[in-house]
């Protein structure tokens, strides 16, 4: 398993058959591979597979990296296994093929594979069984979306934000369509194609849709697909479709209010809020072990807690005392209520209301639209002090001002998250933690070749027409 296509191979190879079983079938045997997908009920499993691999990496390394790389949390020097010391420290190594820059990797690539694989197969059944269409349409609708996340995702960890360049011509990662062959070598594709596709694969996942409405929120809709487009337009700096599409989520998706609130994360439940979760029934805890234990491995920073001005703020129930009573670990991963071993469960996040709310009022600000900006912002700091929007005062002089409230709320809402490390390289800000840090390193300035992950070695020894990312690789 040297170069990309012989890993996406490999690993394409292991669908999820319920939450705990995989069929496994040998490279040599790729050739029985139209015959798992020969029928409806194959190719969705071969689906349920595709989420089941999205939640090992969102569960693992790749959730946790934007958290430690940011300047929000420290990591509990007593009680961590070292585990993302390399990232908090930004002494990744292209050699850990163990670590955070070969799993995670890897484990994108992984979920990526199978969901090319439902693509690949998807067409074929509708011409053998016609009667079927909408139901396999359903199928790659959610498989279309899953791979312009999986995209999306591997771009924010190892290529420059898109406005690293003014025409987005830097490196980004490698746009796969189809599960690779062994001889062939893929290379990394500018950061302008690689948003062109997602954005491609998503257009054709809302098509697909229709007009079916939101069933769930632990299966892709119609409702996620706008969402991501918001979230992938703010990162391209569209402003005007990332307002768009937030609008849209926000037209038929309410905010969860009160106990509602805290209910999304201590209850066994999806959330009134909720338009993607990954269901991690009978799957690794890791998220609970190192976000919310209560000798967890990160703990708040004080650049975080300081932005909690009022007492009354909903959000701050979401934090406990550590053994020591000393630091604040979350308990966004902390289940509150009586469940046996077998329910235990942590469902992260991939896209919820608030975020779109942060969205708009982000795009608004960088469109000069300030009282749409500060009308959006109320909404969510009415629903954390409990208090009605309009009884919300801002206090800003100009765009500059309001910006930043944009961000610090953007920062208390979404902490421990995934988005921490990603907002700030796409602000295009420096990295500055708090007198608390336990980081080697205090500052970084923006831009930084440090603000990605090496390329993984293996990769690069094996893969001629893969570059590495400048200073991390060399």
């Amino acid at each position: 398993m040297k170069t990309i296509c012989k890993i996406v191979i490999v690993l394409s190879l292991f669908f999820s058959i319920s939450s705990c079983d995989f069929l496994e079938v040998e490279t040599v045997g790729r050739t029985t591979m139209p015959n798992f997908f020969s029928d409806l009920p194959g190719l969705k499993a071969g689906l349920t597979g595709s989420y089941s691999k999205m939640y090992n990496y969102y569960s693992s390394e790749f959730y946790k990296y934007p958290e430690v790389a940011g300047n929000m949390v420290d990591i509990n020097l007593v009680s961590s296994g070292g585990e993302m010391m390399d990232q908090f420290n930004f002494t990744s190594d292209p050699e850990q093929e163990i670590g955070a820059v070969g799993y995670i990797w890897r484990k994108i690539l992984d979920a990526l594979a199978n969901v090319n694989n439902v693509l690949e197969y998807a067409p074929p059944l509708i011409d053998k069984f016609p009667h079927l269409e909408a139901d396999i349409k359903q199928v790659q609708a959610q498989a279309y979306f899953l791979r312009a996340l999986c995209h999306f995702d591997l771009y924010r960890v190892y290529a420059q934000p898109y406005n690293y360049t003014a025409d987005a011509s830097h490196l980004g990662v490698p746009v796969l369509l189809v599960t690779p062959g062994p001889d062939d070598l893929p290379s990394r594709a500018t950061a302008k194609q690689v948003f062109e596709q997602i954005i491609k694969d998503l257009n054709a996942s809302e098509a697909l849709f229709g007009d079916i409405p939101m069933k769930d929120a632990y299966h892709v809709s119609k409702t996620a697909v706008w969402a991501m487009l918001s979230r992938v337009y703010l990162y391209k700096e569209d402003w005007d479709n990332a307002i768009t599409y937030a609008s849209k989520v926000m037209d038929v998706s309410s905010l969860a209010y009160e106990e509602d609130y805290l209910a999304m994360y201590h209850n066994l439940i999806a959330g009134e809020e909720a338009i993607l979760r990954l269901n991690g029934t009978l799957k690794a805890k890791s998220l609970g072990t190192f976000f919310s234990a209560k000798e967890a491995d990160v703990i708040a920073a004080d650049t975080l807690l300081s932005l909690y001005t009022d007492a009354e703020d909903i959000r701050l129930q979401l934090f406990t005392p550590d053994n020591s009573n000393i630091a604040r670990i979350t308990t966004k991963y902390r289940i509150k209520i009586d469940y046996t071993p077998e329910q235990e469960r942590y469902d992260p996040f991939i896209l919820r209301v608030s975020e779109m709310y942060l969205n708009r009022a982000e795009a608004y600000v960088r469109k000069n639209d300030l009282t749409n900006a500060a009308n959006d912002l109320k909404e969510i700091i009415g629903r954390a002090l409990q208090k009605d929007a309009s009884d919300v005062d801002l206090n800003y002089t100009d765009r500059d001002e309001l910006l930043l409230l944009v961000k610090k709320e953007r920062a208390k809402e979404l902490s421990f998250e995934g988005h921490n490390f990603f907002d700030i390289v796409r602000y295009k800000d420096d990295l500055v933690r708090g007198t608390t840090t336990t980081s080697n390193v205090e500052y970084l300035p923006y831009p930084n070749d440090l603000f990605v992950l090496p390329i993984p070695l293996t990769e690069l020894n094996a893969n001629t027409n893969m570059k590495g990312n400048p200073t991390v690789n060399n």
